[in-house]
C-alpha cells in the first residue's frame, strides 16, 4: 500500500498535464553584446580600423602644435603633458620617435633640449588636404543639405555635425566659412540649430538607388525584386544558418519609408510596422555612411542623430542584425561601423581626392623608421624658423639616422620669446625596428 501510494503522488506530481511540473521552453534573448561577440570579423578592416586610429592620434598632436603661436616647434617635454589629451598608452618620446617621417626631432641649439617639429611632407599633405576642401566646398554644402533634407523637421544640431566634422570632410570653421556664408540655403537657430531654407528635389536620390539601378539593368532582374533592395557583401566565413536566405529574401522585398521621402513616419503596430520601421532606419544609416568621405562612423557618434532622423531603435544592434551590409570593428577606444559594400579588401572602392590624401598620410605611418636616409639634409639645405636659420654641412654631427642641426645665426629676442622650453634635456625611448604590414596602401615596399 505504501508502494501504491508513493507511486500515485509520482504520478500527479510529475504528470504531463500537471501545470506545477511542466517546464516550458524559451528562445534564447540574443542581446546586441552577444551578436558583438560572436559576430564573423573582418581581420582587413580591423586592421585599417588601427592605421586610423594612428592618424587621428597624430593629427590631434599637430592640431595642439599648431595652436602654439610661439613657434612651429615645441619642446618634448611640453608635449609629454597632451599624453591624456591625445589618449597616449606609451611615453610621448618614445612616440614620436617611432615616426620619423611625421614628426621631426632635433636639440635646440641654444638651450639643448629636444624640440620638435612635422616634417614639410607631413605639413605639405596637410596644406594639399585643407585646399582639396577648399575646392570641393560646393559639394560640401549638398552633403549637409542632403543631410537636412533626411532628417525629420529639416533641422540638425551644429554639435552633431561638429562631432563628424571629419568624417564628412568639413573643415574646422564650417559654421562660419559654409553655414553663413551660404544664408540662402542654410538658417542658423539659436546659434546651434541648422535648419534648411528650401528642399532640393534633385538630391533627393539615396546612393543605393544607383545600385538598384544598375542591377536592374546589367542582371536583368525584375522591380520587385530590386526596388527596395540592399546591397549584401558577407565577410570571408560567415556561416549562413537554415533559414537566413528565406528571411533576407522577404526582407530584401520588404517596402519601406526611403530616406529623403517626407511622409508621415509608419507606424509600428501597423501590418509589418517593426520590420518597415527598422529598414528606414538601415536606409538613413547607409545613406549617412554614403555621404562620408571613407564611408565610416563612430557608433557612438551615430546617437546623436537618433532625435533628428526619428530613429527609435537601437541603432548598434540594429547594425549588428545586417553583418551584409554594415561591419562594427571594436579595435581602438572606440567602436566604428563600416558600409560594406564600399571596401574590398580593406581599400575603398569608389577613392575621392580626400581619401586619397588621408591614405599617402597612413603611407608615412605605416612606414615607421624605415626609408629614414631620405630625410637627411643635403649639405647645403638651410631652413629658417622664426628668424633662426639652421643649416647641415660637412661639420654636422650624426646620431644614428639623425642628422643634428648647426646654429647658423640667431636672434637673442626670438629665442627669448620661444616660451616652455626648458634646459633639461628629455630622454627618449629608442625606436621600434619591428616591420609593421602595410594593408592595401600604396609604397608597401621598404
Amino acid at each position: 500500500m505504501i508502494f501504491l501510494k508513493s507511486l500515485r503522488c509520482n504520478e500527479i506530481s510529475f504528470g504531463p498535464f500537471n501545470s506545477f511540473s511542466q517546464r516550458r521552453w524559451k528562445k534564447p534573448v540574443v542581446s546586441a553584446q552577444t551578436r558583438l561577440e560572436t559576430r564573423t570579423r573582418d581581420s582587413k578592416l580591423d586592421k585599417l580600423v588601427t592605421h586610423i586610429h594612428k592618424l587621428k592620434t597624430i593629427l590631434n598632436i599637430h592640431q595642439l602644435m599648431s595652436q602654439r603661436k610661439r613657434g612651429p616647434f615645441v619642446s618634448v617635454q611640453l608635449m609629454s603633458r597632451w599624453r591624456n589629451i591625445v589618449g597616449l598608452n606609451v611615453g610621448m618620446g618614445a612616440f614620436l620617435h617611432k615616426y620619423p617621417h611625421v614628426f621631426e626631432l632635433f636639440p635646440h641649439p641654444i638651450r639643448r633640449n629636444l624640440c620638435c617639429k612635422i616634417t614639410r611632407r607631413m605639413r605639405d599633405l596637410i596644406d594639399e588636404e585643407e585646399k582639396i576642401v577648399k575646392n570641393y566646398e560646393h559639394e560640401l554644402v549638398q552633403r549637409i543639405k542632403k543631410l537636412l533634407m533626411m532628417s525629420k523637421n529639416g533641422t540638425l544640431h551644429v554639435h552633431a555635425l561638429r562631432l563628424i566634422r571629419r568624417e564628412l570632410g568639413l573643415p574646422q570653421d564650417f559654421r562660419d566659412s559654409i553655414l553663413r556664408k551660404y544664408s540662402k540655403d542654410f538658417r542658423l537657430v539659436d546659434l546651434e540649430i541648422v535648419e534648411l531654407v528650401d528642399r532640393d528635389e534633385s538630391l533627393a536620390a539615396a546612393e543605393v538607388e544607383k545600385w538598384r539601378e544598375k542591377e536592374y539593368i546589367d542582371k536583368w532582374l525584375s522591380k520587385f525584386e530590386t526596388s527596395n533592395a540592399f546591397p549584401n557583401n558577407f565577410p570571408t566565413g560567415f556561416k549562413i544558418e537554415r533559414g537566413y536566405r528565406e528571411k533576407l529574401k522577404n526582407w530584401q522585398r520588404l517596402p519601406y519609408l526611403k530616406p529623403y521621402e517626407s511622409k508621415e513616419v509608419v507606424r509600428v503596430r501597423t501590418c509589418g510596422g517593426i520590420e518597415r520601421f527598422e529598414k528606414r532606419a538601415v536606409g538613413i544609416m547607409h545613406e549617412l555612411l554614403s555621404l562620408t568621405v571613407e564611408k565610416m562612423l563612430e557608433v557612438e557618434r551615430l546617437a546623436h542623430f537618433r532625435k533628428d532622423f526619428a530613429i527609435e531603435v537601437n541603432v548598434r544592434e540594429m547594425l549588428l542584425k545586417h553583418p551584409g551590409i554594415f561591419y562594427i570593428s571594436t579595435k581602438g577606444s572606440a567602436q566604428t561601423v563600416f558600409l560594406r559594400e564600399a571596401y574590398s579588401k580593406g581599400c575603398l572602392v569608389m577613392a575621392n581626392p580626400i581619401y586619397v590624401v588621408r591614405r599617402k598620410m597612413l603611407d608615412l605611418i605605416l612606414l615607421g623608421c624605415r626609408n629614414t636616409r631620405s630625410l637627411e639634409y643635403s649639405e647645403e639645405s638651410k631652413e629658417e624658423i622664426n628668424g633662426l636659420v639652421f643649416r647641415t654641412n660637412g661639420g654636422g654631427r650624426r646620431d644614428g639616422d639623425w642628422v643634428i642641426p648647426i646654429l647658423d645665426s640667431y636672434d637673442q629676442n626670438v629665442l627669448d620669446n620661444q616660451g616652455e622650453i626648458n634646459d633639461s634635456k628629455q630622454p627618449f625611448d629608442g625606436c621600434e625596428s619591428g616591420r609593421s604590414q602595410i594593408v592595401c596602401f600604396e609604397d608597401e615596399s621598404s
